[in-house]
C-alpha cells in the first residue's frame, strides 16, 4: 500500500508539473511561450501524463486519476482496499505538483492582470457556463479514456492478477496513454478544458485557493470536473464488463 501511494503521489506530482506548466507558460503574462495556442496546452499534458506514468508504472500501475482508479476497482481488475492509498496519493502529488510550477512562474502570476486567467492555470474553467453539457462533457472525455485504459493494460491484467503485480497503465501503457490524452484534448477539449481526472482539478484548485490570489477559485464550478470524471470512469467499467 505505501508504495502504492508514494508512486502515485511522485508519478501525479510530476504531471501536474509539466501539465499546469504548459498551460503556465503558454497563458501568463511575458513568458516565452505566451499565446503559442491550444496545440502546445494539448501536447504539453500529453506527455505530462507520458512521464507520471512511465515514472509510476513500475510501482503503482500508474493510475494518476481517480476515474482511472474507480474504473478499474469497479471492474474488478483492482481490489477496493487499495482505492484509498490510490487517491490519496493522486490528491497529495497534485497539491504538490501545483505549488511547485507556481513558484517557479511566480514572477509571472504576478505580472498577469486577469485574476481567471490566473485560474485556468490551475483548473478548469468552462468556454460557456452550461452545467448539463459541460457534465457531459467531463463524462465523455472520461469515458474515452478509461475505456481506451482497459484495452491498453487489458493484456497484461491477467499476468498482473496471477502474480500479484500493480494492475494499471504500467511503463508500457505511456506512450499509448499520452496519445490518448492528446486526442481527446484536441476533439473535446475545447469546452471545458477536458479535466478528465478530479485530482488534477480538484488538487491544484485547493491550492490555488491557499494561495494569495484576489480572485475566486470558483467552486460553485468545481463539482463538474470532479464529478463528471468518476461518471464517466464508471460507465466505461460498465460497458467494458458487458461486453
Amino acid at each position: 500500500m505505501q508504495s502504492i501511494f508514494i508512486a502515485e503521489c511522485i508519478g501525479t506530482m510530476i504531471l501536474i508539473i509539466l501539465g499546469q506548466g504548459v498551460v503556465e507558460n503558454v497563458v501568463l503574462k511575458g513568458t516565452k511561450g505566451n499565446n503559442s495556442g491550444w496545440m502546445v496546452i494539448t501536447t504539453g499534458w500529453a506527455f505530462g501524463v507520458f512521464a507520471g506514468v512511465l515514472i509510476a508504472g513500475p510501482y503503482s500501475g500508474a493510475h494518476l486519476n481517480p476515474a482511472v482508479t474507480l474504473g478499474l476497482c469497479l471492474a474488478g481488475k483492482v481490489a477496493w482496499a487499495k482505492f484509498i492509498p490510490y487517491v490519496a496519493g493522486q490528491m497529495i502529488g497534485a497539491m504538490m505538483g501545483s505549488f511547485l510550477v507556481w513558484l517557479m512562474y511566480k514572477d509571472h502570476f504576478d505580472a498577469t492582470e486577469s485574476e481567471e486567467d490566473k485560474l485556468g492555470c490551475f483548473s478548469t474553467i468552462p468556454a460557456i457556463k452550461n452545467i448539463p453539457l459541460n457534465l457531459w462533457s467531463e463524462m465523455l472525455g472520461t469515458f474515452v479514456l478509461v475505456f481506451s485504459v482497459f484495452y491498453i493494460t487489458d493484456a497484461s491484467i491477467n499476468t498482473g492478477l496471477a502474480t500479484g503485480t500493480k494492475i494499471g497503465l504500467g511503463s508500457v501503457g505511456a506512450l499509448p496513454v499520452s496519445i490518448i490524452v492528446w486526442v481527446i484534448g484536441l476533439s473535446l477539449g475545447g469546452t471545458t478544458g477536458y479535466a478528465i481526472n478530479p485530482a488534477r482539478d480538484l488538487g491544484p484548485r485547493i491550492v490555488h485557493a491557499l494561495l494569495p490570489f484576489k480572485g475566486s477559485s470558483q467552486w460553485n464550478y468545481s463539482w463538474v470536473p470532479v464529478l463528471g470524471p468518476m461518471l464517466g470512469g464508471a460507465i466505461a467499467a460498465g460497458l467494458f464488463l458487458m461486453l
